[in-house]
């Protein structure tokens, strides 16, 4: 039976050389005798020792306070606050509105009708009043944010098309909103409801398009200038697009408030007139021609719905808002004292009757637009 046996360190030679080898204040050495199997030389027991290492005590280490963990997440938090304006920053494309600066967006077009490209700034001349204007900005085509508004007649004369209308509307905007662009969406009928704020998520605006509802009267110049008005708050083209048959019948706002209303806030109409016949005899056109002149006057476009349908006609709209050339001026020598200036575009090297100019016909000095 092995026998265990205990030595303490302090005799003999191992407590020497214990003192000489470690720097413990105190250490315990268990030599555990693992037994005897065999008598060795000289008559002794030979037995295997083994030495257990010494015990170290270690200190318990002691887990910091979850308020002293809170501080280094305070301080990334802190970090990525300071920075998260400047890398947002870098990923917008921000455009700046120069107030003292006149935009024109012009369309050019062939006695046939065809769009002209490859224009160059040389090839206009922009007059304010009469007197010419030296050409600071020009662009072929747009990269400034489209804003557009979507006006719908729902009053008892097109209600019957209201089906039709919000599905042509919801291709339109699949097909022309770009991700810096927004659109809304209005009806109109007795009074305006605006049935989607300006956004850019085409879910929302089926949405407000599946809310479309009929009434009898026709609020035509009060949708323009609600609709002129909520664009005029915006930066980059301003765009309303208008579906109805032209005819007012609320006697609200008049012809002239409309036209005021969007040539103030700088915006381009196009028409979309909704008439069973475009020729018929005997029909009402003063509607109609009013729609036309609104969009000549604010160098925006008509086209009538039935020549095509509603899908064509709009899509007529985003062509022509793909080709624009955007012109822009810093006016000189003004005529004091006048209110609105008029402007005029030409192609000088080009014959009187060659092309087709579209254009905004001037703008108000005194809008809140161009105030300082």
């Amino acid at each position: 039976m092995p026998r265990l046996g205990y030595f303490k360190s302090g005799e003999d030679s191992f407590a020497a050389a214990s003192k000489e080898e470690v720097s413990f204040r105190v250490m315990r050495a268990h030599v555990i005798y693992l037994g005897a199997s065999r008598v060795g030389h000289r008559g002794r027991a030979a037995g295997h020792f083994q030495m257990k290492r010494p015990r170290v005590r270690r200190r318990r280490a002691i887990p910091p306070h979850p308020r002293f963990l809170a501080l280094p997440a305070l301080a990334v938090a802190g970090v990525v606050l300071l920075f998260a304006p400047l890398a947002a920053a870098a990923q917008q494309t921000t455009f700046h509105v120069d107030v003292n600066l006149v935009n024109i967006f012009v369309n050019v077009t062939d006695h046939n009708g065809a769009i002209v490209g490859g224009l160059t700034r040389d090839d206009f001349a922009i007059f304010e009043d009469g007197r010419p204007q030296q050409i600071a900005v020009f662009d072929r085509e747009s990269a400034m944010p489209l804003n557009l508004t979507l006006a719908i007649d729902t009053s008892g004369s097109v209600r019957k098309d209201l089906g039709l209308e919000a599905a042509g509307a919801r291709r339109f905007a699949q097909a022309i909103l770009r991700p810096q662009d927004q659109m809304s969406v209005l009806e109109f009928a007795t009074n305006v409801h605006e049935l989607t704020p300006f956004t850019n998520k085409i879910s929302v605006i089926d949405h407000g398009l599946s809310q479309l509802r009929g009434d009898w009267a026709t609020a035509l110049y009060d949708a323009i200038c609600a609709g002129s008005a909520a664009l005029g708050s915006k930066d980059g083209r301003k765009v309303l697009v208008v579906i109805s048959d032209g005819d007012d019948t609320a006697k609200t706002s008049t012809y002239a408030d409309a036209l005021e209303a969007a040539l103030r806030n700088e915006v381009m109409i196009y028409s979309l007139i909704d008439v069973p016949i475009e020729a018929s005899a005997g029909r009402d056109i003063g509607g109609e021609h009013a729609l036309i002149t609104l969009a000549e006057q604010t160098g925006g476009k008509h086209f009538y719905v039935n020549d095509g349908g509603l899908d064509k006609a709009l899509s007529r709209v985003s062509d022509d808002l793909r080709t624009q050339y955007v012109l822009g001026y810093y006016p000189k020598n003004q005529e004091p004292g006048k209110a609105f200036h008029r402007i005029v575009v030409t192609i000088p090297r080009a014959a009187a009757d060659e092309f087709n100019i579209r254009n905004k016909t001037g703008y108000y000095a005194d809008s809140p637009l161009r105030k300082n």
